[in-house]
């Protein structure tokens, strides 16, 4: 027996519950299929993760009614952001408190994001969510499409949409190919208490052998990340926790005091994904699914966040006109609207990550200019700041078109 929806979403992560709550306002039918269970869904447990939100993001998730949804308590504000390289004296450095803004970011918890996305979609009545489910494959009728999942139940739907992660199997099904980067480097992520105040500034020193990260949590706690290479992430993980303390504390230079984990060690491989084109026939892919990226400059949710965004906008706009929301012409013009910034983010953070995570003498020399650069040229940190803000005010104007060109 087959069943007929609007839209079919697989994968009800971050990017598919977005993609879902935007059609809330909406009289179409969408079905959504996930492999956990909804226990897990609806209850998320804390995995690490802090997401740094940029104003458009956290604009999109009060439009979607989420952001109420999100425990404010558990919402810490990055007014400042460093960035060192090793032992050397160069810094670039960001800061909120020369505009009207209050915060460069928000930072929160993944699980919070993840808990108050499905809460909004849950409470829909043209949503329905299925857990413990797979697709096994998708196929082009024409006027429609068939989803088949591993049990062999069918459902036809004028749309598709992938958001089932970076490693997409459906991705693969479909026929879409995607550029895969391995980093052979594993993300370590904990919770930390430190005796000084963290005063809203993120860190991330490009130390010789490994990266780390500090991500300014509410009081004194941070989240606080460590990339090593893939053969040195075990030891670390089984290291006990006043060995694990003190190396944090000499590692960050003592700048936070003694520190001191609360919360488990996570770890996640670093794999970057970007799908060569993010559509198909009745097809579309959104977040990591489409570009999966590494975690050096946060961008991951928000690209995602916007890429829901855009083909919700597009889908209502044929659902106001009467329009077929399958079309390829629809499906086109979100890959126009998208892909083009995923591909630069994605290729310039690779870039980034190859520069300052290679200890050549001839590179650490290059890397240091760069910083240097990047904090005595105005214009670069005004677009990045202007990136992550949406300051109106543009003083730099000049130099938008060749800035707009740079990786970073």
């Amino acid at each position: 027996m087959q069943t007929a929806y609007d839209i079919v979403i697989i994968g009800a992560g971050p990017a598919g519950l977005s993609f879902a709550s935007s059609m809330i306002d909406t009289k179409v039918k969408i079905l959504m299929i996930e492999k956990s269970s909804i226990e897990s869904l609806s209850a998320p447990q804390p995995d690490g993760r802090e997401i740094a939100l940029t104003h458009l993001s956290l604009k999109i998730l009060k439009k979607l009614g989420v952001w109420d949804l999100v425990e404010q308590a558990e919402v810490s504000l990055l007014k400042e952001a460093k960035v060192f390289d090793g032992d050397s004296p160069s810094l670039l450095n960001f800061k909120s408190d020369k505009s009207s803004i209050e915060a460069l970011g928000y930072l929160v918890p993944n699980y919070q994001i993840r808990k108050a996305l499905y809460q909004r979609v849950s409470q829909a009545d043209n949503i329905d969510i299925i857990g413990d489910s797979a697709v096994d494959d998708v196929k082009y009728k024409g006027e429609y499409s068939e989803v088949v999942f591993s049990d062999q139940r069918l459902v036809n739907t004028k749309l598709v949409i992938a958001a089932d992660s970076r490693f997409s199997n459906i991705r693969r099904k479909v026929g879409i190919p995607a550029i895969m980067k391995d980093f052979s480097r594993v993300m370590i992520v904990t919770k930390m208490n430190h005796q000084k105040s963290h005063e809203n500034t993120a860190l991330e020193c490009f130390d010789y052998g490994q990266t780390l990260a500090l991500l300014p949590m509410v009081g004194n706690a941070s989240s606080v990340v460590l990339t090593v290479k893939t053969d040195q992430s075990e030891e670390i993980l089984k290291m006990n926790r006043a060995d694990f303390n003190e190396k944090m504390t000499k590692d960050f230079r003592g700048t936070l005091g003694q520190m001191t984990q609360e919360g488990d060690r996570h770890s996640y491989p670093l794999i970057g994904v970007h799908a060569q084109t993010f559509i198909a026939d009745r097809f579309a892919l959104i977040g990591d699914a489409s570009v999966g990226m590494h975690p050096v400059t946060a961008h991951g949710f928000n690209l995602g966040l916007r890429g829901q965004s855009i083909l919700a906008g597009l889908v209502k706009e044929a659902l106001d006109h009467g329009q077929d929301i399958g079309s390829t012409a629809l499906l086109k013009l979100y890959e126009k609207k998208h892909i083009n910034l995923t591909r630069l983010m994605f290729f310039g953070t690779n870039g980034v990550v190859a520069l300052f995570t290679n200890d050549a003498p001839a590179i650490k020399q290059v890397r240091r200019l760069v910083l240097k650069f990047a904090e005595h040229f105005p214009p670069i940190k005004y677009l990045i700041s202007n990136h992550l803000t949406e300051a109106k005010t543009n003083p730099f104007k000049p130099f938008e078109k060749i800035l707009k060109k740079l990786p970073f």
